[in-house]
């Protein structure tokens, strides 16, 4: 019996290896099981291949160099291991350039909360692939399994991504925004005391600036979000923390923010800027984890009023994943959150017009059990109304959901069939872009996986190179890319065509922020909306962006305000940028502005600005299709338009505080 057990506890011995300190000196290992006493390392794992944070001290390292080709598996979700939260970056390459290949935080289905972690690769034979665990949840001990499975060919990446380092130096990295009033998006990186932005240029590379901010208890540690809080054509930043909430406005030299917070313990998961009551000005929404929702409503002088109830009062709290859509085509942004917990069910709020909500969940046919961190709304069939994927960030609740909107209010389970109930990958993440620009609306989900849109309300999976982040047009070529830890992830893109939509609020609020844009072609329609804040952590670009596939020619662009304002302008055209200023193809008479004058109207060689309110700054014409046709700096008092041809136009005057004026005039 002695010798028996000797022989087990001598087997037991030869399944723990212990995990290196560096990549340099990662440990080989095989198909199996491997035993890490303690997630201590020297070297944290970088770049970070799943989301949960950024931030981990230590790390155990692996190397697996296979000699033939397999999928891959690696788990720690075995039995042993229950009660510990791993998690798991998987590299490629060489120790001085780790390029992620796949990652994974919370796949797991064993353990309560689920919090082991799988996931599956694809290794090719004479490849090394590094196998990191680090300690962001938990440094003690794990047991893992790789396991070796047959090797299919995938077919060839739809969607696909180069990446590039850049110069963040900021501890939150999780936005990519316009900062500068330009519509090119920026990337935006926060620390304790400054801001810094990555401002993107013409020639598509980025100017680094960094500007100061007074300090806060308040950092983003859970979400970001952006807008124009008091209309001066720069975009401020809200800061989601587990212990309140903070505001960074910029200041109106564009040198530094300015703080404002209010005293209100709010454990911060989600934040949004929308128009709550629908004034004109941005308000601000926060989901509270552990009590009822809370907003803070913009007095239109810069003040932000807190309050609390009426959008979302579970008395514990739960809330997680907010997102604004106007999912009954009325006009107004309605509210959907995604709930995680042991008791809370997802919310649907519908707007009633008036600053007020209705919980209309059950008659919706969307208050369900979840375990999920955020939801991904769109017109994934291109029919009109949008329609919603609800993401497990645990499977523990039935896994990821896919809601199809019936045009009546209510929504049909469409789950079943659609490559979304085989797709096992978990995240916190799942947001909703056209990333191959074939004009029907993709999922980023978990998984380093990108769910391509077959347009029938099936989706294919397409895996690639990062996990989701932040999402923008990063060398403003069409496509989206993505931002994510130090590092942008550029889309190689492909043949189809494009058109982006910048607006320009002037009864709205400045961004447009709630905003319905529609699109009108061959295909028929495509519908996007404006919103701040998707996923759970992440702010992405302010722009609208449409692929069109292999069309050629646009019938019209609709945009449809949240004043009720609604401007249509017929032939834009394809693959450029439209700027759309709102009510700007109505009458000259609807963008009167009474702080300056231009004569003769209509003109026909030089137009007069009599003004005597502000100093300009800049001077900008544009055509009613939203292209700049003229644009001047300094205090000019007039504009040359005899080259401009017959129509009607927009001047749109900037003052040195930030602030624009808009006036309309005719070219004889």
């Amino acid at each position: 019996m002695k010798e028996k057990l000797l022989l087990f506890l001598v087997f037991l011995t030869n399944l723990v290896v212990y995990g290196q300190n560096t990549c340099d000196t990662a440990l080989p290992v095989q198909a199996g099981i491997t035993v890490i006493d303690a997630i201590n390392g020297s070297q944290a794992p970088s770049p970070f291949c799943v989301t949960g944070g950024t931030v981990a001290t230590a790390g155990e390292w692996y190397v697996y160099s296979p000699i033939g080709n397999h999928t891959v598996t690696v788990t720690t979700d075995l039995n042993i291991n229950i009660g510990d939260d791993p998690r798991v970056h998987i590299y490629k390459g060489d120790c001085t350039n780790l390029v992620c290949v796949a990652g994974d935080d919370d796949s797991g289905t064993l353990g309560n909360p689920d919090a082991l972690c799988v996931v599956t690769f694809d290794a090719l034979a004479g490849n090394d692939y590094f196998i990191a665990f680090d300690n962001k949840w938990d440094a003690s001990g794990i047991t893992f399994k790789l396991i070796e499975n047959e090797y299919i060919p995938q077919p060839v990446a739809i969607v696909s991504f180069t990446q590039q380092t850049v110069g963040l130096t900021g501890s939150y990295r999780d936005c990519v925004v316009d900062m500068n009033g330009d519509y090119l998006d920026d990337i935006v990186s926060v620390s304790n005391g400054q801001v810094q932005m990555l401002l993107q240029t013409e020639t598509g590379s980025f100017q680094s600036v960094t500007r100061p901010t007074p300090t806060t208890n308040f950092l983003p540690s859970w979400s970001i979000a952006a807008g124009d809080i008091n209309k001066d054509g720069y975009n401020d930043l809200v800061y989601g923390n587990g212990q309140g909430v903070a505001f960074m406005r910029q200041n109106s030299t564009q040198t530094g923010f300015e703080l404002m917070t209010s005293p209100e313990y709010v454990f911060s998961q989600r934040t949004n800027f929308i128009d709550i009551d629908n004034d004109g000005n941005l308000d601000a929404f926060v989901c509270h984890d552990v009590a009822p929702n809370v907003r803070y409503i913009n007095d239109g002088t810069g003040n932000l009023i807190f309050a609390q109830g009426g959008m979302g009062d579970y008395p514990s709290g739960g809330n997680y994943g907010s997102i604004f859509v106007d999912y009954d085509n009325d006009g107004d942004m309605d509210l959907f959150i995604a709930k995680c917990g042991s008791g809370p069910i997802d919310e649907l709020h519908q707007n009633n017009g008036d600053g007020t909500f209705t919980d209309v969940s059950i008659a919706a046919g969307m208050a369900e059990p979840s375990q999920s961190w955020s939801s991904a709304w769109a017109d994934y069939d291109n029919d009109g109304d949008m329609d919603a994927m609800i993401g497990a960030s645990s499977n523990t609740s039935g896994g990821h959901k896919l809601r199809l909107n019936n045009g009546d209010g209510t929504f049909t389970d469409v789950t079943a069939g659609s490559g979304l109930d085989v797709f096992l990958s978990t995240n916190i993440e799942n947001v909703a872009h056209d990333f191959d620009n074939d004009g029907f609306v993709d999922l980023f989900m978990g998984g380093n996986t990108i769910m391509i849109n077959n347009g029938n309300m099936t989706f294919t999976p397409n895996p690639v190179n990062t996990s989701v982040g932040s999402i923008g047009d990063l060398n403003n070529d069409g496509f989206l890319d993505v931002q994510y830890n130090n590092n942008i992830f550029l889309n190689t893109g492909n043949d189809n065509n494009w058109l982006k939509v910048h607006l320009e609020g002037v009864d709205s609020n400045r961004n447009g922020i709630g905003a319905r844009i529609e699109l009108y072609g061959t295909w028929g329609k495509q519908i996007r909306e404006v919103r701040s804040g998707d996923g759970f952590r992440h702010m992405s670009s302010l722009n609208t962006h449409f692929g069109i596939g292999t069309a050629e020619t646009i019938t019209k662009l609709v945009v449809k305000w949240p004043s009720g304002i609604v401007d249509e302008i017929l032939n834009p055209n394809i693959n450029e940028s439209i700027l759309v200023v709102e009510s700007s193809t109505l009458g000259v008479a609807s963008t009167k502005n009474n702080a300056f004058i231009l004569y003769p109207n209509p003109a026909s060689e030089v137009l007069n600005i009599q003004n005597n309110s502000f100093e300009i700054e800049a001077a900008m014409i544009y055509d009613i299709t939203g292209r700049k046709v003229v644009s001047t700096k300094n205090n000019v008092q007039s504009l040359d338009v005899h080259a401009l041809s017959a129509g009607t136009y927009v001047v749109i005057l900037r003052d040195t505080d930030g602030k624009t004026h808009t006036q309309k005039f005719i070219k004889k």
